[in-house]
């Protein structure tokens, strides 16, 4: 009986090191700290935006952050993948952040994701681009139930020169009590348990191995939709609730009309606030370099997003890629243009005047949700500026009528030092119904070098150097100095 006992003592434990054995097979970790100082009344833009959130408008400011990470096994049909990220912050919106948490499973090219994971926009540079207008990493990540394509996959019989790529998701926003607090006693409109929604499709023709012209084109559309929005009405919160049921689900995902428990408008229109852009690349490669370019185009509603009016707004860019040389490796000139917003007058069909006008889009704001932004840092393109901005308590977009030209340069010159250069310049109209008195003129400078040394292996150093000048967001001038330790937790 002892001998069986001692038997049995000895299977469980191999069995529970052989889990634990396969379980953190491959583990990696991160550990990164990041102090911002800064003059001014905020942060330079370039040390808060398109940082995936982790971030701060409030100028000295830093943060301590850890992670575990296991990526795919790709010589594996079946494989999973996870990560946990959480970080520590001083003049964050949160002093406590979890960043990343996620479980993916992958089988074959398909791909299963569920929790939060940092996620960029397509077919930009994120190192380098203001971000998409849709999707760009500007704000923290959305906690999401995600099926994906998330590499192209080649069509049968087409010998790879048709690939197709894409997603479906379901997520839930996490900044509630944000909303609440951001909002305090101004009394404007707020939101809890606002469910999110988002799908795209994409084609790339071309095959850089056999031909030096490829196209890459999509669709990709979101939404916001369920929850409560509270509104001020004589003296007090007045309570909308958008939930009617499990069928909205497949309202937002072929989008029709809510059903009798929601408000009118969104009977008669579309439930929930949807957006979207197409979008649009072609790249040619040399030898040894590359140039490609890209389009963008957004859209609010159903006219923007076909022909009824035209596309005039825009994000357009071209992206070189030399040779290796110690000079440049990747340029990035962007110009974004979104003023014409479809014009100036909305018009529902009356008897008078029987013609529909579908115009004033107002750009990532909406009637009863808080506008396309997560912890009040725009989900979008980060030059629409965010309503983290705003001074009043108005979770709302001030400013979305803008031009703007943007350049941004890498490189490395030195074995083991990295530079980055960006520079933005925009001017800022506000928007149509609230809009400025004198255009806003602004400047956005960063300037970064990376250093990671030999004789310390997976350590990183960066020091950055940012300002703005300007009449949007004021005077600013700032520094940050981030640390980073990256390596193998488990073999």
């Amino acid at each position: 009986m002892k001998f069986r006992g001692l038997y049995l003592l000895f299977v469980f434990l191999y069995l529970s090191f052989f889990t634990y054995a396969q379980f953190t097979k491959g583990l990696n970790y991160s550990v990164e700290t990041g102090i911002n100082f800064s003059g001014g009344e905020y942060t330079p833009f370039w040390l808060v935006s398109n940082k995936q959130g982790l971030s701060s408008v409030i100028k000295n400011n830093g943060y301590i952050r850890a992670g575990l990470f296991r990526q795919f096994e790709k010589n594996k049909d079946f494989s999973y993948a996870m990560g946990i990220d959480l970080a520590g912050a001083y003049n964050f919106t949160s002093a406590f952040i979890v960043q990343q948490a996620y479980v993916d499973l992958k089988y074959k090219v398909l791909n299963l994701s569920i929790g939060s994971k940092e996620r960029n926009g397509e077919l930009k540079n994120p190192f380098l681009s203001t971000g998409g207008l849709t999707f760009s990493g500007n704000a923290r990540p959305i906690p999401q139930v995600r099926l994906e394509f998330p590499d192209y996959v080649a069509f049968p019989w087409t010998h790879e020169w048709f690939f197709i790529k894409g997603h479906v998701a379901y997520g839930l926003f996490t900044d509630d009590n944000w909303q609440k607090d951001f909002t305090g006693n101004s009394h404007y409109k707020y939101t809890e348990h606002v469910l999110y929604h988002s799908k795209a499709l994409y084609i790339k023709i071309g095959n850089e191995k056999k031909a030096p012209l490829v196209f890459e084109g999509g669709l990709e559309m979101a939404a916001q939709f369920g929850g409560k929005s509270y509104t001020w009405n004589k003296n007090r919160y007045q309570v909308t609730k958008m939930y009617s049921g499990f069928t909205d689900f497949f309202k937002v995902f072929i989008p029709a009309g809510g059903g009798s428990s929601v408000p009118m408008g969104e009977q008669t229109n579309i439930l929930g606030n949807h957006l979207g852009s197409w979008n649009f690349s072609l790249s040619y490669k040399f030898d040894n370099w590359k140039v490609r370019a890209y389009y963008e185009h957004f859209f609010e509603d159903h006219s923007m997003m076909f022909f009824e009016y035209a596309w005039k707004d825009c994000l357009t860019g071209v992206e070189i890629t030399f040779p290796k040389n110690r000079v440049i490796n990747n340029f990035v000139y962007e110009y974004l243009g979104s003023r014409d917003q479809s014009g100036p007058i909305y018009h529902d069909a009356t008897p008078i005047i029987p013609d529909q006008v579908s115009a004033l889009d107002n750009y990532y704001n909406h009637g009863i949700y808080t506008g396309w932004q997560h912890w009040g840092m725009g989900i979008g393109n980060a030059l629409l500026t965010s309503p983290i901005y705003n001074k009043n308590g108005n979770i709302y977009f001030s400013n979305n009528r803008i031009k703007a030209h943007h350049i941004g340069i890498c490189g490395t010159p030195f074995s083991g030092i990295d530079y980055r250069l960006l520079v933005t310049r925009s001017r800022n109209w506000g928007t149509y119904s609230i809009p400025f008195k004198e255009i806003r003129k602004n400047t956005s400078f960063l300037l970064e070098l990376s250093y990671l040394p030999r004789n310390l292996t997976s350590w990183k150093f960066t020091a950055s150097f940012a300002f703005d000048r300007g009449d949007l967001m004021g005077n600013n001038t700032g520094g940050m100095i981030t640390i980073c330790k990256t390596g193998l937790f488990t073999k």
